[in-house]
C-alpha cells in the first residue's frame, strides 16, 4: 500500500528473489519512461523502495505521482 508522508508517495515492494526484484524495476522503468516521470528508487537484494514526487511542482505529490503508482500497482496484479 502506498504511503504519503513527506510530500511523498511511498512504498516497499519485496520479491523472491534479486531476479524477481530488478524485473520488476525493468518494467516500472518502461511505465517511468512513457509517462516521462521518473522515480527515486533504491534496491537491495530482493527488496524494492519506490517514491514519488513531482519536482517541476515544488516537490509535492500530484496526479503524475498517483498515476505513476496506479500504473506500477498494476504490474503487481
Amino acid at each position: 500500500m502506498w504511503e504519503e508522508k513527506d510530500n511523498k508517495l511511498k512504498r516497499s515492494f519485496e520479491f523472491d528473489d534479486f531476479k524477481a526484484a530488478f524485473a520488476f524495476m525493468t518494467k516500472v522503468a518502461m511505465l517511468a519512461e512513457q509517462l516521462n516521470h521518473h522515480p527515486w528508487w533504491s534496491n537491495v537484494y530482493n527488496q524494492v523502495t519506490i517514491e514519488l514526487s513531482t519536482h517541476d511542482a515544488g516537490d509535492i505529490v500530484t496526479q503524475k505521482d498517483r498515476e505513476l503508482a496506479n500504473k506500477i500497482d498494476q504490474l503487481l496484479g
